[in-house]
Formats: C-alpha cells, sequence, structure tokens
C-alpha cells in the first residue's frame, strides 16, 4: 500500500465518524487534532 500523502502543516485527513467524509487539519483544531472525530458541529450534534 502506498504511503498517504500528509497535507496542512504535516496532518493526515481523517474520516468522519458520522457521515464517513474526509476532512483536513483546521487552524481551530490545533490544540485539539488527536481528539477530533466529526468534520463539522452538524455531525457532532
Amino acid at each position: 500500500m502506498p504511503p498517504v500523502a500528509k497535507t496542512k502543516n504535516g496532518f493526515e485527513p481523517k474520516t468522519c465518524e458520522r457521515c464517513g467524509l474526509k476532512f483536513e487539519w483546521r487552524k481551530k483544531w490545533a490544540r485539539d487534532w488527536a481528539n477530533v472525530k466529526y468534520c463539522s458541529q452538524k455531525c457532532k450534534g
């Protein structure tokens, strides 16, 4: 399997647990990226 390209400050994209959408690191998640599981508030709610 080929290595996954890292993007945006070296973080790999994540997959939302609710909708399955791939999403990338955002500055607002900088302190908590390890715990981010959802792509948006709508999916989290």
